[in-house]
């Protein structure tokens, strides 16, 4: 398997720096300690999804431009908004109206976020000591919820009227917990256990 040595493939287009270590560092390890006999075997990530819900805020305009903008500079993509599918009149919720907002990354810039994920963002959140094992799901995803998106340093903070939660979904191609967690590790990504 060749190795890829700059920030540029052959052709001279831009290759993340994760999307570097994973063929260089990560395929190899896999390979030993798994018993992989193809590096397309190995498990890699598939997409990242993130969400931000609008809740109570739903009927203010405002914080749905506000939010729509935050999210938009967080990921480098425009947001989609996700509708309700039914009324439920003890939320005061109607079918069609906008509750929260989501955006699926893929390729390059799937590998810069989750780049700057662990190891911008999420250090600079308040205690932060590593990520929990816990969020795995049975299937070889993990989702984390981060209570502040101000952690994210593209957003502006003095121009934040509000604080936004998120929830961040890391789908990889692996089967089981044990594959995915590894993966994961050798990425980069801290775990406390």
């Amino acid at each position: 398997m060749q190795k890829v040595k700059t920030n540029q493939d052959q052709q001279g287009r831009y290759v993340p720096r994760l999307k570097t270590i994973y063929y260089n560092d990560v395929v190899p390890k896999m390979m030993e300690k798994f018993g992989f006999e193809n590096p397309l075997e190995v498990p890699r990530l598939w997409k990242i999804v993130v969400n931000m819900g609008i809740g109570k805020n739903k009927d203010d305009s405002l914080y749905f431009q506000e939010a729509m903008q935050d999210l938009a500079l967080i990921t480098g993509q425009k947001p989609s908004p996700r509708r309700a599918r039914k009324s439920i009149a003890g939320f005061h919720l109607k079918k069609g109206d906008v509750i929260g907002l989501t955006v699926t990354l893929r390729g390059n810039m799937m590998y810069d976020f989750f780049d700057r994920l662990i190891n911008v963002a999420m250090p600079r959140a308040k205690d932060f000591k590593g990520f929990y094992s816990k969020g795995f799901d049975g299937k070889g995803s993990y989702s984390i919820g981060i209570k502040e998106h101000t952690i994210f340093p593209e957003v502006p903070y003095t121009k934040i009227k509000h604080i936004k939660g998120m929830t961040v979904t890391i789908v990889t191609t692996a089967k089981t917990d044990e594959h995915a967690k590894e993966l994961l590790k050798l990425m980069g990504m801290p775990f406390r256990d």
